[in-house]
């Protein structure tokens, strides 16, 4: 029987996105954000919004007891923080920089300015939310239904087209920290450790240098098994 092909997801927003702001004047500029540097921290200003050139950023929220939940992950190019654009005040969540990354920071005045006076950006900005809602919908869902294995293959393969839209047969992703994998997946520690093991024994992942192969099409068909 053929191998079923990997799922093709939405795509992202493209990097035309970034010539269209350009042509905003004011109320804008790069930020060259180190790995593990905050852009933003839960109880910030909300006071602008960002556009993900280049690398790879984390959005979490904290609760009062300190317990660390993983909203999502950020792969160039996109747009995030765009809670400051219907009246949030302060910042809900915080935005780490996983790798060396590069951001481009607009000011909420000059944001809702590009998108009154430029269409094509805010045709842009609408199919990219319109994407983060299918993606936080899926990821609920995932929650729900399906068993900690199985949602830790699928945070792996969305970890995959964060660098590669299509998908490759194999890709390289930068290794993240059990711990952060678990809070992604909802799950402990231990048992991300003893799923990734299992991966590995299965040839579904592997471990190099400090960056991870993940062979997509193996684990996409781990995840449509019933």
């Amino acid at each position: 029987m053929p191998r079923p092909k990997t799922p093709k997801i939405p795509k992202r927003i493209d990097p035309y996105v970034t010539s269209l702001l350009e042509q905003t004047s004011a109320g804008k500029h790069v930020l060259r954000v180190r790995k593990g540097e905050k852009v933003f921290a839960q109880g910030d200003a909300a006071d602008a919004i960002f556009f993900l050139q280049t690398g790879k950023v984390k959005i979490s929220v904290l609760s009062q007891g300190g317990k660390e939940a993983v909203l999502g992950l950020i792969g160039p190019p996109n747009f995030f923080g765009e809670g400051s654009l219907v009246g949030q005040s302060l910042r809900l969540s915080t935005a780490v920089a996983l790798e060396p990354s590069t951001v481009l920071r607009v000011d909420k005045a000059a944001m809702v300015h590009a998108l009154h006076d430029q269409p094509d950006v805010a045709e842009k900005f609408l199919a990219a939310l319109l994407v983060r809602n299918l993606e936080l919908e899926e990821d609920l869902c995932d929650q729900l239904f399906n068993q900690s294995e199985k949602r830790l293959a699928r945070v792996l393969l969305k970890l995959a087209r964060l660098r590669d839209e299509d998908a490759l047969p194999d890709s390289k992703i930068l290794m993240l920290s059990h711990e952060t994998l678990a809070e992604m997946v909802g799950t402990t520690r231990s048992r991300i450790t003893h799923f990734m093991n299992k991966f590995r024994t299965m040839g579904l992942i592997e471990y190099n240098a400090g960056e991870l192969r993940v062979r997509t099409e193996l684990l996409t068909d781990l995840l449509l098994q019933d």
